[in-house]
């Protein structure tokens, strides 16, 4: 399998090399480089349209010629010029010829600097790829020689035990740290009253017990494995908001967060929830997507072994 990375001919694209380039080496899979031209529509009769594409494809080779000199010579690296009717077509095409293993993007240049921050592109992908997408925050520097040292899940309940499995077992496999998180967002005022410090402790409480009772089932799972990752961490990020509960936790610069695809949307695509959605637009490190038919079948296939 192959790790498909989206070049974008301006940051965009070298935050999702490098990040494509450290999850490459840590797998030992192959990296394709790809920059999708998308062909403007509807097609003009004199010959500006081929003009444009001529200097789109232009931006579109430097920027080829560019990432092969950035990645770790060591890589097993393919690169190519794709045109497309759009540029998330064009990946998502790739992504299938290539039998893709994850598909890699860079964070939108509108977003914060060392956030994660989708684009239209972005959007459309990882509400339509089959695959896992990693997603770079924006302005993501790493060395060509980095490995992933630590996998964290983001975890929120029995629904994501086979997302634990499979991280658990990528860990084990990249040779990294494996932990187990949970974020939880402190109750706010509702309908103009307030909720009152001992009617918190109730909720965080019961929480707390339920909380941990899931996570001692996914560890339970986890356990099964032929190799269970070790080091193994379970934490908890606490705050007022997303953003804080997130900053709570502990995260060095080659961290990975990983997290499912929402319930509500296809289980063969990755789809992500209101509470997915928020964690990954506010993670300062790379964040891996992962669909629930993908998290399904490769903790079964790592049971089975």
């Amino acid at each position: 399998m192959t790790i498909v990375v989206g070049l974008a001919p301006d940051e965009r694209g070298l935050a999702a090399l490098l990040l494509g380039n450290e999850l490459a080496l840590s797998a030992e899979e192959p990296l394709h480089a790809c920059v999708v031209v998308a062909a403007p529509w509807p097609p003009s009769p004199d010959r500006l349209d081929a003009e444009y594409l001529s200097i789109l494809d232009r931006g579109a080779q430097a920027a080829l010629d560019d990432a092969a000199k950035r990645l770790n010579p060591t890589l097993s690296a393919s690169f190519e010029l794709k045109h497309a009717r759009s540029v998330p077509a064009g990946l998502l095409e790739v992504a299938k010829e290539r039998d893709a293993a994850t598909v890699v993007l860079g964070s939108s240049p509108a977003g914060v600097l060392g956030r994660v921050t989708l684009g239209s592109v972005g959007n459309r992908i990882l509400h339509s790829a089959g695959v896992p997408v990693a997603i770079a925050p924006r302005g993501y520097l790493c060395d060509p020689l980095t490995n992933v040292s630590r996998i964290s899940v983001a975890y929120g309940g029995n629904s994501e035990d086979d997302l634990v499995v499979a991280a658990g077992a990528l860990a084990t496999r990249v040779r990294a740290a494996f932990r187990i998180v949970s974020f939880v967002v402190h109750p706010k005022a509702y309908f103009g009253g307030m909720v009152t410090s001992d009617a918190e402790g109730l909720v965080m409480n019961r929480w707390a017990k339920d909380n941990a009772k899931a996570v001692d089932a996914a560890l339970a799972r986890l356990r099964e494995l032929p190799n269970a990752p070790d080091p193994l961490e379970v934490t908890v990020g606490q705050g007022d908001t997303w953003a804080q509960a997130i900053d709570s936790v502990a995260w060095e610069t080659s961290d990975v967060l990983v997290v499912g695809s929402s319930s509500a949307g296809p289980i063969e695509r990755v789809f992500i929830g209101s509470r997915a959605s928020k964690i990954v637009r506010d993670a300062p490190v790379p964040v891996v997507c992962v669909p629930r038919s993908a998290a399904k079948e490769h903790a079964a296939a790592e049971l089975e072994e």
